[in-house]
């Protein structure tokens, strides 16, 4: 499987509500993820931190995956997507981002977040 396939294989699970199966099978032990507003590092509290936000929301409205690409010579993809939820305090949120994925063999080992923060 590609890169580019691996990618989209993860925003497929998450567009059927699998998130952490996602996670649990594609992010190496020493994931890095960093965003706008933090970094955490290693699979367990990068996993918590997914845990944590999946108890936060009521409900799952959409996930549109706009764009992924990938660079398969330096093992880096890219996803452009925008999901829209409604979480448990009522608010709804439109949260657009971009990730940029660092890939050691079958696992990201590094993961950026862009988006407004704001």
């Amino acid at each position: 499987m590609t890169y580019k396939e691996k990618a989209q294989d993860i925003y497929n699970k998450l567009g059927s509500g699998q998130l952490l199966e996602a996670f649990d099978q594609y992010y190496a032990d020493n994931v890095v993820m960093e965003e706008p507003t933090g970094k955490r590092e290693g699979k367990p509290a990068c996993r918590e931190y997914e845990v944590n936000f999946l108890n936060s929301i009521q409900e799952f409205h959409n996930l549109d995956v706009k764009s992924v690409t990938s660079d398969e010579d330096n093992a880096t993809t890219t996803i452009e997507s925008a999901m829209e939820v409604t979480f448990k305090d009522g608010n709804r949120a439109n949260m657009e981002q971009v990730a940029v994925q660092q890939w050691e063999g079958d696992q990201i080992v590094h993961e950026r977040f862009y988006y407004n923060a704001g």
